[in-house]
């Protein structure tokens, strides 16, 4: 099974969502949430930003 690496993260409009939510929000409080679910979900900002990269080459 290729694809069950990609099963362990949430659906890509979602991440986009929580990266709106962290860099186009003018509510501080809307900005952590969506870095915390970020940071929950990857580890870390760079890890969800390589996943990003990657997935966006598909």
């Amino acid at each position: 099974m290729l694809d069950s690496s990609k099963s362990q993260y949430p659906p890509l409009p979602l991440i986009q969502t929580w990266i709106w939510m962290m860099t186009q929000s003018g509510d501080s409080d809307i900005q952590q949430k969506g870095q915390n679910n970020l940071i929950a979900s990857f580890g870390s900002l760079a890890k969800a930003n390589e996943y990003l990269v990657n997935h966006n080459q598909d």
